[in-house]
């Protein structure tokens, strides 16, 4: 009787543990890009001590630019070593395309930040924004290097 209550002891300690363990791990799970952009644009705002209605503002603008970005996919591969000459122009050609396009949506948020902020501030959020996407790439490539 006593191994009985042992052992039962044991099995509820082990489901408990399990339990919390299995909670803690969702808690920890990756953000969405959506939710990523949403906490940088609000990390941006705070960090420019922007008023609620300019920080409110700058959320939706800059999570709407975050996700044409995304729409255009992503960057065109760059190993163009194994490429023919026409391969090579045409990766080229699509590389320029695509950085066009880039372009032409920074410039059009450049206007629509415009309306609400003064150019010194735009930069600053380009410099806040070049700064965190830094630190993602980095942690990121660090973690590759531990596995």
């Amino acid at each position: 009787m006593k191994n009985i209550i042992k052992v039962l002891a044991l099995a509820i300690a082990m489901v408990t543990i399990s339990a919390s363990t299995y909670a803690q791990k969702n808690e920890r799970q990756r953000m969405t890009r959506e939710e990523l952009a949403e906490t940088q644009a609000r990390f941006i705002a705070n960090e420019m001590a922007m008023d609620d209605s300019t920080a409110t503002r700058f959320v939706e603008t800059f999570c709407q630019f975050q996700k044409e970005i995304w729409a255009l996919g992503p960057r065109p591969k760059r190993d163009t070593s194994y490429l023919s000459d026409k391969e090579a122009e045409q990766a080229m050609n699509e590389r320029f395309a695509h950085s066009q396009k880039i372009l032409d949506l920074r410039k059009k948020y450049y206007l629509k930040y415009c309306k609400f902020l003064t150019p010194s501030q735009i930069e600053r959020v380009y410099e806040l924004e070049r700064g965190m996407m830094n630190k993602l790439f980095n942690r990121s490539k660090n973690k590759g290097n531990h596995k």
